[in-house]
């Protein structure tokens, strides 16, 4: 999924669509198989997103996040809220993107997009947050916390 989220990003709308059903249909042939799996689930997700199907991209994301729960694996289980947040962003459900990012911002965890949890810095770079970058309230949590 990632090659088609940076087609998306990069303005190759049809090829990212192409990438992202490419994506849906191995990733629902391993959901049949593996239906508990966070990450295949996830994985699904974002391909949902990517291909503009808007109830059930976020209708996965919310799976994986119960399947993943961070209060099972509080090191990787907010991942699955980050994955989220992509989700809502992708699909222009900016206030809700910004909610979840303003609680992963106050969490630590290890990101399946970065490595670590996501930053202020992060936030201000990363065209995946581009579209939020207008949003007031998304200003303010780019802005770098002194302590």
């Amino acid at each position: 999924m990632g090659l088609a989220l940076i087609q998306r990003l990069a303005g190759d709308t049809p090829g990212a669509t192409t990438t992202a059903e490419q994506a849906r249909s191995t990733l629902e042939q391993l959901y049949r198989n593996q239906p508990n799996a966070d990450f295949i689930v996830g994985g699904l997700s974002q391909a949902y997103g990517a291909i503009g199907k808007k109830d059930s991209a976020p209708k996965e994301a919310q799976r994986a996040i119960t399947i993943g729960s961070a209060a099972n694996d509080p090191v990787n289980g907010p991942s699955d809220e980050e994955n989220l947040a992509v989700i809502q962003t992708m699909l222009g459900a900016n206030r809700h993107a910004i909610s979840t990012v303003t609680r992963l911002l106050q969490t630590p965890y290890a990101s399946w997009l970065y490595g670590s949890a996501i930053t202020p810095a992060l936030l201000r770079l990363d065209p995946i947050w581009g579209p939020l970058r207008s949003d007031p309230a998304f200003q303010r949590l780019c802005e770098e916390k002194q302590p």
